[in-house]
């Protein structure tokens, strides 16, 4: 597992990616090419002997309190092994970073396995869109954790070390 920042020559993979994972409500490519070039976003990609494994995207703006996690994805045959958390990790310490003290995401209401890797890491539901995922008429649960928490517990399950990629599935949005 190799995480590094992800750039405009990613797009394609991330593509891939977020068509197999999203199949009816996958992000456009112009959506995500802005998210990738935004100053205010940061996006990682998860590799392995030169294969795009997922990626994550987060938007947090210099200095604001919040920040949101915009998407974590996984490939389906690379899930279950940590990846997901790693990542989230990863987008939460750079969170902290940028001086955010409160980190939101949305996630679907029929994806247990996302919800419960954000409840083990803090997360906790603050209220629901009704109908949020569309075509499927699918809800979004809108969970929040605070960093200074998630910092004191020792990032979750595993140590925190302040900066960098920490070493710890499936789809989450």
């Amino acid at each position: 597992m190799s995480l590094r920042t992800a750039t405009a020559s990613d797009l394609d993979g991330i593509m891939a990616l977020e068509r197999a994972s999203f199949p009816t409500d996958a992000w456009s490519a112009e959506m995500m090419r802005a998210e990738l070039m935004s100053p205010h976003g940061r996006y990682i990609v998860d590799e392995e002997a030169g294969r795009l494994l997922g990626y994550a995207g987060l938007r947090a703006v210099s200095g604001a309190a919040d920040a949101d996690i915009q998407t974590i994805t996984v490939d389906g045959a690379a899930r279950g092994r940590g990846r997901g958390r790693t990542m989230l990790r990863e987008l939460l310490r750079t969170a902290d970073e940028r001086g955010a003290r409160t980190v939101f995401l949305e996630v679907r209401a029929d994806n247990p396995v996302a919800q419960q890797l954000y409840r083990s890491e803090g997360f906790v539901e603050i209220g629901r869109r009704p109908r949020y995922y569309q075509p499927d008429d699918v809800d979004a649960i809108i969970m929040r954790v605070d960093l200074a928490g998630w910092k004191a517990q020792g990032a979750g399950a595993g140590a925190w070390t302040g900066a960098g990629v920490a070493t710890s599935g499936g789809v989450c949005t």
